[in-house]
């Protein structure tokens, strides 16, 4: 028996798919105790777009700490706070035309989550959340009302209420209009649903199976919530920073949410960061109204700032970008390598799925390319989709790599079940 089945609890999950001892991590890659090499498409699930240990990012880290930096500040005022929060504004903010306003919550995204709806119950005096299907947005009470999954839902053990579910686009088959259907539920006077206080949306679904909204349903969704005064949540913890090709991931869209949740890879590094964006005019909690010890995590600040330096160079947006267009036609070169696998890929940018037909088929080659040497998750309410996201950094000839390896635990998995 080992210390982590000694000591650790039961909760643990990761662990269990990939059952090795890490010890070294570089970019792509990890490397465990024995000496064996991984390519990582799990990507600290979206807290490590930028890969892992980035030099000029640890160079920051470290330089800071070597200074004597203060590391924990709750909300005192810092020379990290403040160097983040202009950084921010000059290289993310302004250039998208956003005057929000930016709340530091707490360590984690679920905090981000349930700050965003305490803001906007405030400020519309609703106490309604409206979720989609397939959603999630993390497992404190409310944030866990918000979110989809039977299975995490019902270890809250208690209620889960002020929250209404809503098709998401797609999830009623092909020819049902779900802003229609929306639109109908929030204006017929005999729908029993209430105007809620916000939408909360994620354009793309990372663990909802990888359903990613198009920017013609996400701009229909910001009509009809402006159209009734709703604000607009847009949950980019797992899809933002620059996983789906841009650093927000509704750009493409060309819409400005009311209310953004970050958290994940905004610190670029790893370290707990959450924060949310909030309209001047929506910045209504008062102070000490969502609080938390470690809402000011200042090593985070540091490689937060050295990580928006990436960003200041239109070059890598660009590169980003390249990236992801390799990806999609790797990907889309992988499915057709396998029709009879009813094979389909899902998602947008560096934020990926591949569906199988047999909604089993994704757990049993996520185990077998672990054997091979790939970090790939699942995702969905049954984990019936391959979850692939690299580190949006990765060069193509990385990402050919993952893939290929990718491609043989299919080949093999295929032939397993093959057999008598």
């Amino acid at each position: 028996m080992t210390v982590f089945d000694e000591m650790e609890s039961d909760v643990r999950t990761y662990c269990r798919r990939f059952p090795a001892v890490f010890t070294r991590s570089l970019g792509h890659r990890m490397w465990d105790e024995e000496g064996r090499v991984y390519v990582d498409f799990l990507s600290g699930a979206g807290a490590l777009n930028y890969g892992h240990n980035p030099p000029e990012v640890r160079a920051a880290a470290v330089e800071y700490l070597l200074a004597d930096g203060p590391v924990h500040g709750l909300d005192l005022h810092t020379t990290a706070k403040a160097a983040f929060l202009n950084r921010f504004r000059d290289v993310v903010l302004a250039p998208r035309g956003m005057d929000h306003r930016v709340q530091f919550t707490g360590p984690t995204g679920t905090n981000a989550v349930e700050a965003a709806f305490k803001t906007a119950r405030r400020v519309t005096g609703r106490t309604g959340i409206m979720a989609f299907t397939g959603g999630f947005h993390g497992l404190s009470l409310g944030a866990l009302a918000a979110s989809a999954t039977s299975f995490k839902r019902a270890a809250a053990g208690v209620p889960l209420t002020h929250v209404s579910r809503v098709p998401y686009e797609g999830f009623a088959g092909e020819g049902v209009d779900t802003i229609d259907y929306l639109t109908r539920l929030l204006d017929d006077p005999g729908s029993g649903v209430d105007l809620p206080a916000a939408f909360v949306v994620e354009t793309v679904q990372g663990e909802g199976g990888l359903t990613a909204a198009s920017p013609q349903w996400l701009r229909r969704l910001a009509e009809v919530a402006k159209e009734r005064s709703i604000l607009l949540i847009v949950d980019d913890i797992q899809a933002g920073c620059g996983r789906t090709g841009t650093f927000f991931s509704f750009e493409e869209a060309g819409i400005v949410p009311d209310l953004v949740c970050l958290s994940k890879s905004i610190s670029g590094f790893g370290l707990p960061m959450a924060l949310v964006l909030v309209r001047p005019e929506f910045d209504r909690l008062g102070p000490g109204e969502h609080s938390g010890t470690f809402r000011g995590n200042n090593l985070a600040f540091v490689t937060a700032t050295a990580c928006l330096d990436y960003w200041a160079e239109p070059a890598f947006g660009k590169q980003v970008q390249e990236n992801a267009d390799h990806l999609a036609g790797l990907l889309g070169e992988l499915a057709a390598a396998f029709p009879h696998l009813g094979t389909s890929v899902r998602g947008r940018g560096l934020l990926r799925g591949l569906a199988f037909t047999d909604h089993g088929f994704a757990d049993r080659v996520s185990r077998s390319a672990f054997g091979k040497g790939l970090l790939v998750e699942t995702s969905g309410a049954r984990g019936e989709v391959l979850k692939i996201m690299p580190p949006i950094v990765t060069d193509h000839e990385g990402l050919r790599h993952g893939i290929s390896v990718l491609a043989d635990a299919i080949t093999t998995t295929a032939a397993e079940g093959k057999q008598p």
